[in-house]
């Protein structure tokens, strides 16, 4: 009797569940096994991520896309398994946001720079918030990086006719734009929120 419980106490190993999930498909079966690696998972995502939020985010859909993956592959050591798989997770989703990044500089920053002297958008009401909220970042850079960016976007100057007027060498003027719009885009996400 006493050995009965025993064995009934322990629960089934990580690769049983797999199993018995593909058989019947309860989803709450994956559950179970997630629940035994959330905080794996959560904390590999933290050392990717660097953020509470979205680490707890991936973690989420981590355990969705495992609903499916573990249908699809076959898996010899659960814990490994996902440690590469949250960790190419975190990989991809970093990349993603790299990208959204350098695009959002160029698809919603650098309109409104390149549009700020223009009278008709400074009268638009829609542009408004955003055009303020630019103004206060392009106070937040060095007057280098602001003199250039002004110049090239505002003015629409020339890399050459930059470097003429700001007594600064081609490769300087280059890497002020660069890093300026890296900085007005850090500022615009972080204070945009706010406004």
């Amino acid at each position: 009797m006493f050995l009965k419980l025993f064995s009934r106490a322990k629960p089934p190993q990580d690769l049983e569940l797999i199993q018995q999930y593909r058989e019947s498909g309860d989803v709450e079966l994956v559950g179970q096994l997630f629940e035994r690696y959330t905080e794996m998972v959560y904390l590999i995502c933290l050392k990717y991520l660097k953020n509470e939020d979205e680490s707890k985010d991936a973690t989420m859909h981590i355990f969705e896309q495992l609903i499916l993956a573990l249908r699809k592959h076959e898996i010899a050591n659960f814990k490994s398994w996902l440690h590469v798989l949250t960790k190419n997770y975190c990989l991809m989703y970093l990349r993603t946001q790299k990208k959204r990044g350098a695009d959002l500089i160029d698809e919603k920053t650098l309109p409104l720079v390149e549009k700020a002297a223009s009278v008709h958008l400074a009268d638009d009401q829609d542009h408004e918030p955003e055009l303020q909220l630019l103004s206060k970042a392009l106070t937040t850079l060095g007057p280098e990086q602001r003199a250039c960016l002004e110049l090239f976007y505002l003015e629409k100057k020339s890399y050459k006719e930059v470097a003429e007027l700001t007594g600064l060498e081609m490769g300087k003027v280059k890497s002020h734009i660069q890093n300026g719009k890296r900085n007005l885009k850090i500022y615009m996400d972080k204070n945009y929120e706010q406004e």
